[in-house]
């Protein structure tokens, strides 16, 4: 009976593996997630399951007793697997000697030190010890085995192991499956050694085993990453040739390459053939096109693909940031509450969401917009932070509303706000146009404020639209004028930075 369990917990092992197979067909360079541990009475299930005949209902007595024996059983193995993963943390731990000193692992346990020795970063070791556990009983020579440990050696970038365990299996007569040609050929590509990879490729040809789209996505991924863009198609030539044509994936992943690399023409060719062929879309590659167009700043385009991502509801604060971007340079402030909004429904409430919408309205110099977003954050219970003070702030500037300006400025700490270097800089740059500062500086160096270390904490955002000031500009030009020894020897604090300023300043000609 013992035997019947530990058969199926071999075949239920098999199918877990294979399940891990097939998630290379869609993501070819990316490392499959372990599936659970199952459990014992999934495992009992799967014994049951795993019988030719139906078996007679045992005995309450016989199945209690099968149930103890099981759990008997593990609780042993857990000890001596305890103990052996024990003794492999010790230092100078050789895990041959180990396996000669017992004689022999079962199964769970050989994989488990494989596992420790690839993240104990001893992953030379993992091949020589596959080598002797799989001499102890030679039905352990098998595909399911030799794959499992090609995939981790290809996870780790160990090429020349794998290739070397490949060769060991044809030396063994088992045939390779297109699958772990592809691992070696993907492996091979990822890290630039193209002449490599493609020597597999024509290997896979002569022993008759035919490549998939996924063994080329691989390859096309890989040129993508390496900016060889004019690789890719030939690529998709040699594709047609063999008889592989590009299916809804290639596609996708073509869509994304070409985005990344700026080639809009090409990315907007593949969109089109998607289209005809009604393929469909992965948000991913959407969102690629997305932040094409806004890195391009191509607002009709950019505003079409937007609309797409939303349905998908792929939107993240990075993406959203440029977009922004893009608006902003369009002088088209009102689409910043909009997109605050569409993050809001998407993500919550976060800093990013009140800083959009808070930015519209100080673009448009809009005290009533301003107040409706400061009470929207009230009743939500958001506290204030330097990003939405120096909003306020900017726009108050901007309106040359002096009144409003000081008694925020006074009124900093009472939403426990402190001052960062482009606070400093509005108070400087109001200065220039005519505000009375001097009180304001006075109280800020009476707290202590001004002999804290120089910080950035407003979102750049910010700066955007309103730009970087007069001080700020002033600040980067005292620094760069410094010699190497002087800025990195100096604690720059706001009032060294206040002090550098000036004397830049009093050096330039009236």
């Amino acid at each position: 009976m013992e035997n019947v369990a530990i058969l199926n917990i071999h075949r239920s092992t098999a199918l877990t593996w294979k399940s891990r197979k097939d998630t290379i067909f869609f993501k070819p360079l990316l490392n499959p997630k372990p599936k659970p541990f199952t459990s014992f009475p999934t495992l009992i299930a799967l014994s049951s399951l795993g019988s030719s005949s139906p078996a007679p209902a045992p005995s309450h007595h016989t199945s209690s007793s099968m149930h103890t024996t099981l759990l008997v059983e593990a609780y042993h193995n857990h000890r001596r697997l305890k103990a052996l993963l024990h003794k492999l943390e010790e230092e100078k731990a050789c895990p041959l000697q180990l396996l000669r000193d017992d004689g022999d692992w079962i199964k769970d346990h050989f994989w488990a030190v494989i596992k420790f020795l690839r993240y104990s970063s001893r992953c030379k070791e993992i091949l020589q010890v596959f080598d002797m556990w799989k001499n102890i009983e030679k039905a352990r020579i098998n595909e399911l085995n030799y794959e499992k440990i090609i995939r981790l050696l290809v996870e780790e970038d160990m090429m020349e192991e794998a290739v070397r365990a490949l060769r060991e299996m044809e030396f063994h007569c088992l045939k390779p499956c297109l699958e772990v040609y592809s691992l070696i050929i993907h492996g091979y590509a990822r890290n630039g050694k193209f002449d490599d990879a493609l020597f597999f490729l024509n290997e896979m040809k002569e022993i008759h085993l035919a490549p998939e789209t996924y063994t080329y996505d691989g390859l096309i991924e890989a040129y993508g990453k390496y900016k060889m863009y004019d690789e890719i198609g030939m690529c998709l030539k040699k594709m047609e040739m063999d008889g592989c044509l590009p299916d809804q994936c290639t596609y996708n992943l073509l869509i994304r390459e070409f985005s990344r690399g700026g080639l809009l023409k090409r990315m907007e060719k593949v969109y089109r053939t998607m289209l005809l062929r009604r393929m469909n879309f992965q948000p991913s590659s959407l969102v690629a096109m997305l932040e094409a167009y806004a890195n391009f700043g191509i607002l009709d385009k950019m505003e079409r693909v937007y609309r797409k991502v939303l349905a998908f509801r792929e939107l993240k604060e990075d993406l959203v940031r440029k977009v922004a971007s893009v608006y902003i340079g369009h002088h088209m402030f009102s689409r910043l509450d909009d997109l605050g909004l569409d993050l809001y429904s998407r993500e919550g409430s976060n800093d990013t969401v009140w800083c959009l919408r808070l930015l519209s309205h100080a673009c448009l110099l809009s005290r009533k917009g301003m107040d409706s977003i400061v009470q929207q954050m009230e009743k939500a219970d958001v506290p204030w932070n330097v990003t939405i003070a120096n909003i306020i702030l900017l726009a108050y500037l901007k309106m040359k509303d002096f009144n409003n300006l000081r008694s925020l400025f006074y009124s900093l700490s009472t939403h426990h706000v402190k001052p960062d270097i482009i606070t400093i800089g509005i108070l400087f740059d109001a200065n220039r146009v005519g505000f009375d500062g001097a009180g304001i500086l006075e109280t800020w160096r009476k707290m202590g404020l001004l002999y804290r270390d120089a910080e950035m904490n407003t979102d750049p955002l910010v700066l955007t639209p309103f730009g970087k000031g007069h001080f700020l500009r002033s600040c980067e030009d005292a620094y760069i004028s410094l010699g190497p020894d002087a800025r990195e020897k100096k604690r720059w604090t706001y009032h060294c930075i206040i002090d550098l300023v000036i004397k830049e300043n009093s050096k330039q000609p009236m």
